[in-house]
């Protein structure tokens, strides 16, 4: 891999409930819960991490579950989408399944020539199954209800909605290595060559709209994806050099990261494949057991008494 971002790495947002959060990603959506642990700065609310069966980047979908926190807004200045790619002809599977289980959901559309299904979590955290014009050969994650044939594969874009596009576009282009490639109405898609999936990145500009407020539903974070650390400090020279304030670099346990907040008002993060998901649990029961980081490890009767019951 070259010293370059390689899509999108995770996608960070915020549910109202631990247990509601869990059983509309596992059993509804079907993907894989990869890691259960707790927030860094807040230990007693759950981190959630759903994803591929190894939690590949491109794929995770990580949750701050604060208990009661209530709705957000969704408005300028944060994520406010997050596509999904699934195989050809799974939509009306995927229609059908919502109808059943009383996920609120739109009708199969068309964007930039793919059709998608629009969908909402309990949350009101807004998602889109797409299929992709380039078929996507990630593995994907079955369940007893969800096989491979339409299951979600990773991500396919997230969408970012800010007041004016121009500076965000900057970011992208002249930092993160994006290109522009296409317009649809105020939406306009940029796209990296670098990695074949989840590298699609579409700005809303929407000069009259409100700020959004982060609460459930919303998105906290975007983060992009690199292969290691040595890359990961090249890419904070670059950001600085441009005259953001960005972080220094924080161990995640399973990623290294930096975070800095893009014109537009989104918080960007960085973040390095390695180690991964298997460093502190095999492959085979990733998400079983509680994992504590290490300032918190001592602290486990108290955290384990606070955090929300999750069967």
């Amino acid at each position: 891999m070259e010293d370059r971002i390689l899509g999108l790495h995770h996608i960070t947002a915020i549910a109202d409930n631990a247990k509601r959060n869990l059983d509309f990603y596992t059993n509804i959506l079907g993907v894989r819960f990869v890691k259960k642990t707790v927030n860094f700065d807040d230990p007693g609310t759950y981190h959630f991490y759903f994803g591929n069966e190894t939690g590949t980047p491109g794929t995770i979908l990580t949750f701050f579950p604060w208990e009661g926190i209530g709705k957000g807004t969704t408005g300028t200045g944060m994520a406010t989408e997050i596509g999904y790619t699934v195989p050809e002809g799974s939509l009306e599977f995927w229609a059908a399944r919502f109808k059943e289980k009383g996920v609120k959901h739109g009708e199969i559309a068309e964007r930039f020539g793919e059709l998608y299904l629009p969908l909402e979590d309990p949350d009101g955290l807004k998602l889109n199954l797409i299929v992709p014009k380039n078929v996507d050969d990630r593995k994907a994650w079955e369940t007893a209800d969800v096989k491979a044939a339409h299951a979600t594969k990773g991500f396919h874009n997230v969408t970012l909605n800010l007041r004016s596009i121009g500076p965000t576009a900057t970011v992208l282009t002249e930092i993160l290595g994006y290109q522009p490639q296409g317009v649809e109405g105020n939406r306009h898609r940029f796209v990296t060559d670098a990695i074949g999936n989840a590298n699609i990145v579409d700005l809303i500009e929407s000069p009259k709209e409100a700020a959004g407020r982060n609460a459930a539903g919303t998105n906290h974070h975007v983060a992009f994806r690199v292969e290691n650390d040595e890359i990961l400090m090249k890419f904070r020279e670059k950001v600085m050099k441009k005259g953001l304030n960005i972080t220094p670099k924080i161990d995640r346990d399973y990623f290294f990261s930096l975070y800095f907040r893009e014109p537009g008002g989104v918080l960007f993060e960085l973040a390095t494949d390695n180690p991964g998901f298997t460093v502190d649990e095999p492959l085979a029961e990733l998400g079983q057991d509680l994992k504590l980081p290490a300032q918190y490890r001592a602290m486990r009767d108290e955290i384990e008494k606070v955090l929300p019951v999750l069967k």
